[in-house]
Order: C-alpha cells, then structure tokens, then sequence
C-alpha cells in the first residue's frame, strides 16, 4: 500500500511495478492512494479496489469532490452560491441543500455540514467508480479518463479566474 502524500511519481512507479507483477485474474488492492485523480490512474493500470480516508476526511474540511474538481467551500464566494455543491449529482446533498447553506454550516462549526459533505463526497466516489467500470466493460476506458481530465481542469482554471478577479 501507499499513503496519502506520496510523491506523484513514486506513486506511479510503485502502481506500474506491481500492476505487472499480480495476476490478472485476480481482484488488486491498492490502499492509501485517495484522489480522484490517482483513483482513475490506478484503474487505468489494472488495480480493482481502493480503500482511502480522502473523501471523509476532506468532508469534514468542506473540501468538496465534484464532477468538474475540487470545490473549497470555505471559500467566501459559496456564500450566497443557491447552486447544489454539483449539479450533476443526485445526491441528497445536492438535491435537498446549496452551496450558500452548507458554507454557513461548515463556517457555524455544525456538525451536520461535515456529514452532508461526507454523504455528498462518498457518493461521488460511488459515482465515478460506477463510471470506470462501465467504461470498461463497454471497452471506453481512454475516452472516460480524456472527459475527466477535462472536467477536473474546467473548475482548477475557473477557481484561479475568481481568485484573481478578487484580488484586484
């Protein structure tokens, strides 16, 4: 296994090295690895399971998994943000609270935002394995990882352009 914070190359190589070594028949297990990101490249090199504290963890952060990256709930600007946390999640977080709601949650210290986020950023890892293995099955692994790359850039570059148009 790996733990989270393991430099990104060492990460890989480790992945590749015992990738090729396991057999194929058989379920791989990789723990310690956690970000959607390294989820995604892990399936891509043959591993099959995963077990990370990452999506609970960065609940109770409010650092929120979505379909277009990382959203920073603490962040000032989903103050008054009535858009679910991802509008392409069926979650019952996303379907019953905003964005300006559990960002009051999170900044009140209550207990229940940390839950909602962890119930919105498990089902989220649900979603996207569920996504892998039916890329896999229908033989679209490589077109699934090109659309989430894409998607996981959209919201780094949009949260850089807010960033800067606030500080000047």
């Amino acid at each position: 296994g790996l733990s989270v914070g393991e430099p990104k190359n060492e990460m890989r190589e480790v992945i590749q090295h015992c990738g090729a070594l396991l057999p194929a028949e058989k379920p791989r297990y990789l723990m310690g690895v956690g970000t959607p990101q390294d989820i995604v490249y892990a399936v891509t090199q043959g591993i099959d399971m995963f077990d990370c504290v990452m999506p609970t963890r960065n609940a109770r952060n409010a650092h929120i998994f979505t379909s277009k990256g990382l959203l920073r709930l603490r962040n000032k600007r989903y103050r008054q943000d009535t858009k679910p946390l991802d509008e392409n999640c069926g979650c019952y977080t996303c379907q019953n609270f905003s964005r300006a709601y559990l960002h009051h949650l999170d900044k009140c210290r209550e207990m229940l935002g940390a839950q909602l986020n962890t119930i919105h950023n498990l089902h989220y890892y649900q979603d996207l394995m569920v996504g892998l293995r039916d890329a896999i099955a229908k033989g679209k692994l490589s077109e699934f990882v090109a659309t989430f790359e894409e998607n996981q850039q959209a919201l780094q570059a949009e949260s850089l352009a807010l960033e800067a148009q606030a500080e000047s």
